[in-house]
């Protein structure tokens, strides 16, 4: 017994308990708890000259020494040169996969307790070359799809794959919808091949480790093109996502979805069970649908459709989300009495539902003697010194493992007042009731007992002392006051500490707030007096329905009425029907306090109606009810309804069975609603005093279906290839299409037959028909119609519209073709129609080919006409040479076949001089200027006249002078601008070269020499002013 004496005295010094023989000062020593934990990486494999690291550190006092684990095992740290502790971390040199991979632990140790981290994995990651053999080509088809195979070489972890063409970067980017790069196999898949998609392909592979990047490719895929008549096809899916898919809440997750087709195929994807979560974004349309941040929200089955305008594919499969371990309740330090019991519960949310286990000191703790263990819940009974320590509340599934630490101080000592002395001065209002308070500390808990001096305080009428030792005295009288003294008392010890009772004058209310009534929007005053004991300060406070108001906030509605200290009164703002309740006034001094209430009424616009049902749902029509909302003390007048369907997010008024609402009523039918369409609706009610706020929004019903009431708009077509028939019109909208299994009835028949043909087609976004058949005329007037139809039935048919099958060529060509040389560089070329009946359709214009004499015509230069001429000029040709010309209709088809050829030569070009000895001679308000005869050589044709362009400020003029003509009289500005000349001969061949000078009323008599066009910037630009004009003027000389 003197030893249980002897400790029990040495723990209430702050001795508390012994590891390994080291003392836990309670007070100054703490466990050790964890600031940096290892994590989980992945190291090359054969790189022997690196290091791993893996990081450890908590915070101790005293400072917490470390060891380590690696699968349940100890690490040989001084044992295996390999391996070194620094600071806490363990740096592992030359690592080895078959040495050093897998779980490893750090232990955090000091004399109050053990910790034991979270597990790091460490593993070692390959990525081998791909074989060296030549991989077997491959055929594919024009306008067919086909994949070529990655055919991974061994690696760890994932790769990411990508294909070049031919030779490295030539990166093939899958962003036209036509290529797609699983990263899930590393197939290269192409929905729809072309010619040019010939070439050698290569696997391309990357893999990415914490320390390294690793890439390799594989040896040639070579992919041959092979020519043929592609043909259009609906989608085929050949890229599937897994049936299920088990992904991580708070991870990415992404599912592939790739298809075949052609025209190439568009992706769309929806959630069957509810709608797309808005974070797949522009994926949602992609082959990869990419989820980020997964929550339970998004589990269910998801939908990938390929379609094109031939139809479409789909596939279905299931998200399941599960979830690591998380802390939804943890445990924290605490300090426990001696002898008594602890209760400690951890509580983890996850999916699969994580098991939970405890450690003490790093070692796994069970239910045996004084401990209880069931699940998350620890109990250890009577605690004694050795239960101190560091507690572990471990959560695990197969997704990961979390910790939650705690340190455990059982407490030993004597009772002591020095940290909660009774309060030395209590003051209490007569009448009123006092509490006095008696917290010593001590371990184990003290016996408590209260004296007013002498005499020792048992309950009575007007005085009780609970178990946990608060002394309560109620009535108090001036007989009362005096000194108070709790006394503490424990097997190790005894305390005492006394406090002063003073005795005041109670605080009455003496003018209460009373009931009031507004309007919204008025104000209010709400009065509150009081008298209280004069030695003491007075406040108020006022609240509403029970909750505290901050009249000191200049911005809200409530202010303080300045006055004397025993005035509290209120001022209410713009009231609001918020702010209807019960008001009540306290006045209040530290030892007690008043309260009265008031009611405040505020008149307003109603409350939102509740409890919205719909009922009785038709094709058009619902039945709505609700229950009255709060009137706000003004009767309801009237209610309206607003609703809103999945094509627009805005809620609009509709239309209802009766028109106008009465106040008393409590359903109502909407009418003039569109056939299967999902709907929501609100109800409003409003009073004289306006419209409230709308009710809570209906749950979501769709509109039973109907047969279609109106027909697809836009029908025409036309054009297409030889033998077809092509139809189209503009798909009906969602809102018209009033049910499911929707699709349109297409009828067509020849112009003036009797018969129809009609043709299903099921796919709403159709919006296109071809019809081939060997003997369709071409250009052949059709008549056809179209309407939709759907489960319910069908709707009406559209006005007929005239749609003509595909043209054909030109069958006749154009006869009595001539040409006539009109210069050296130009022609002129006209021939004799061909008759509208002969063209295959609507004839567009003329085409003209022309080629030089040694030329092929398979290299013909073209020109066609934008109408219907039978003459065309045809520039930009050679001089003194001979072409060949022919002439051929066409339409939208093509060209018909040529006309014989007829032949034409140019003529010899103009000299290429321009006029020289240029001279000019000013005679008040004329100059005349002269130049040399220009004389054409052999080659050139001859000089028949010259042209003159002059210009001068505010006029343009012409002037053609006369086969031989020299020289030229002009008058000149009147105020002393210029003159800007440009002189140039002329003939067959057309112009020549062109001299140009500046003349001006001071100028006198001048002479330039030879000067060509363009050779002078000031020239150059005065003449763009004037090069429409100038051929405006070759134009007339022409002519």
């Amino acid at each position: 017994m003197a030893l249980v004496l002897c400790l029990l005295i040495l723990s209430s010094l702050s001795l508390k308990y012994t590891i390994g023989g080291d003392v836990c000062v309670s007070g100054h020593d703490s466990g050790p708890v964890f600031e940096e934990q290892p994590t989980s990486l992945i190291y090359p494999e054969g790189l022997t000259d690196g290091k791993v690291t893996l990081n450890c550190q908590a915070r101790a006092s005293p400072a917490a020494s470390y060891r380590w684990r690696v699968n349940g095992t100890e690490v040989p740290l001084g044992m295996d040169p390999r391996y070194i502790l620094v600071a806490g971390n363990l740096v592992i040199s030359s690592p080895q996969s078959d040495r050093d991979a897998g779980s490893y632990q750090c232990l955090a140790v000091n004399r109050c307790g053990t910790i034991i981290s979270q597990a790091a994995n460490v593993k070692f990651g390959y990525l081998h070359d791909f074989p060296s053999d030549n991989r077997s080509p491959q055929t594919a088809y024009e306008g067919v799809g086909t994949f070529l195979a990655c055919q991974p070489p061994p690696h760890y972890p994932a790769l990411y794959y990508r294909w070049y063409l031919n030779e490295f970067p030539s990166i093939i980017k899958p962003d036209n919808s036509r290529w797609f790069v699983s990263q899930i196999t590393g197939n290269l898949y192409l929905a729809k091949a072309e010619p040019n998609d010939t070439g050698n392909y290569f696997c391309f592979t990357t893999i990415n480790m914490d320390v390294s990047i690793k890439s390799t490719f594989s040896m040639a895929n070579q992919l041959t093109m092979c020519a043929s008549n592609p043909r259009k096809s609906a989608p085929s899916i050949k890229v599937r996502f897994p049936a299920e898919t088990y992904a991580l809440a708070g991870h990415t997750t992404q599912l592939e979805c790739f298809a075949y087709g052609n025209p190439v195929p568009k992706l769309r994807w929806r959630k069957i069970d509810g709608l797309l979560p808005s974070k797949a974004g522009a994926s949602a349309e992609s082959p990869t649908l990419t989820l980020p941040e997964l929550s339970f929200d998004d589990e269910g089955v998801y939908e990938c459709e390929a379609y094109n305008s031939e139809g479409s594919n789909s596939y279905q499969g299931r998200i399941t989300v599960q979830a690591q371990p998380e802390w939804l309740e943890v445990i924290t330090d605490s300090a426990v009495d001696i002898s008594s019991d602890l209760h400690w519960s951890c509580v983890a949310a996850g999916k699969p539902r994580p098991s939970i286990r405890w450690l003490r000191n790093g070692q796994p703790l069970s239910t045996q003697d004084r401990v209880e263990v069931n699940g998350g819940r620890l109990k250890i009974n009577n605690l004694t010194i050795v239960d101190s320590g560091m507690y572990q509340c471990v959560a695990e599934n197969k997704h990961g493992t979390i910790y939650s630490n705690a340190e455990l101080r059982v407490q030993v000592l004597a009772p002591d007042f020095r940290l909660n002395p009774v309060r030395k001065l209590v003051p209490a209002a007569r009448g009123g009731q006092v509490k006095m308070e008696c917290r010593p500390q001590g371990a184990p808990k003290p016996t408590l007992f209260w004296s007013r001096g002498t005499e020792l305080l048992t309950n009575s009428s007007r005085a009780t002392v609970t178990p946990n030792g608060i002394l309560w005295i109620h009535n108090i009288s001036r007989a009362d006051e005096g000194k108070y003294t709790c006394f503490a008392e424990n097997y190790l010890g005894k305390a005492n500490s006394t406090g002063h009772l003073s005795v005041r004058d109670a605080t009455k209310i003496t003018l209460a707030p009373s009931n009031a009534d507004i309007n919204q929007g008025e104000n209010v005053t709400l009065q509150c007096h009081a008298s209280h004991d004069p030695t003491m300060d007075l406040t108020f406070t006022w609240a509403l329905n029970g909750v505290l108001l901050d009249p000191e906030n200049s911005a809200g509605p409530y202010h303080r009425v300045e006055g004397k200290e025993n005035i509290g009164d209120l001022l209410i703002v713009s009231g609001q029907l918020s702010q209807a309740g019960m008001y009540t006034c306290t006045a209040q001094t530290v030892v007690d306090s008043a309260s009265a209430s008031a009611k405040l009424v505020v008149r307003g616009p109603p409350g939102p109606p509740g409890g919205l049902v719909v009922k009785n749902v038709a094709d058009t029509s619902i039945e709505l009810r609700w229950s009255r909302g709060y009137d706000n003390h003004s009767p309801i007048g009237k209610y309206i309804i607003m609703g809103r369907s999945s094509l627009s997010s805005e809620w609009r008024r509709m239309r209802t069975a009766p028109a106008n609402i009465e106040g008393n009523a409590e359903s109502a039918r909407v009418i003039g609603l569109i056939p299967w369409m999902d709907y929501e609706f609100q109800v409003i009610a409003s009073n004289i005093l306006g419209s409230g706020e709308p009710s809570m929004p209906s749950h979501t019903i769709r509109t039973q279906q109907a047969a279609p009431t109106v027909a697809p708009s836009g029908l025409g077509g036309g054009g297409g290839d030889r033998n077809e028939l092509i139809i189209t019109w503009t798909p009906m909208a969602r809102e018209y299409q009033n049910g499911d299994g929707f699709g349109y009835i297409l009828a067509f028949r020849k112009k003036d037959t009797p018969t129809w043909t009609e043709m299903p087609i099921s796919h709403v976004e159709s919006s296109r028909y071809v019809y081939s058949n060997q003997s369709l005329s071409p250009y052949c007037p059709f008549e056809v119609k179209i309407k939709a139809y759907n489960r319910k039935g069908e709707g009406p048919f559209s006005q007929i519209a005239i749609v003509h099958s595909a043209e054909e060529e030109p069958t006749v060509a154009p006869s009595s073709i001539n040409s006539t040389a009109l210069s050296a560089f130009e022609i002129q070329v006209s021939w004799e129609p061909v008759k509208e009946l002969s063209t295959n359709g609507i004839l567009r214009g003329y085409e003209i080919r022309y080629w030089r004499q040694h030329e092929r015509e398979a290299a013909a230069d073209r020109v066609r006409t934008a109408g219907l001429e039978t003459t065309a000029r045809v520039a930009g040709l050679r001089p003194s040479t001979r072409y060949y010309i022919a002439v051929l209709a066409y339409n939208s088809a093509g060209t018909g076949p040529p006309s014989p050829r007829t032949t034409v030569t140019t003529r010899r070009p103009p000299p290429n001089r321009p006029p020289g000895n240029v001279s000019w001679k000013t005679d008040g308000s004329w100059v005349t200027v002269r130049w040399d005869h220009v004389k054409a050589m052999h080659n050139e044709s001859a000089v028949l006249g010259y042209k003159v362009l002059y210009k001068h400020e505010g006029q343009t003029a012409l002037k053609v002078l006369d086969k031989g003509k020299t020289s030229v009289s002009l008058p000149l500005p009147k105020d002393n601008g210029y003159v800007v000349l440009e002189i140039r001969s002329w003939g067959e061949g057309g112009d020549g070269a062109a001299h140009e000078t500046i003349v001006s009323r001071d100028s006198g008599t001048g002479m330039m020499v030879q000067n060509k066009a363009g050779s002078s910037l000031c020239f150059h630009e005065i003449l763009l002013v004037t090069g429409t004009t100038l051929l405006t003027l070759i134009g007339l000389l022409a002519l």
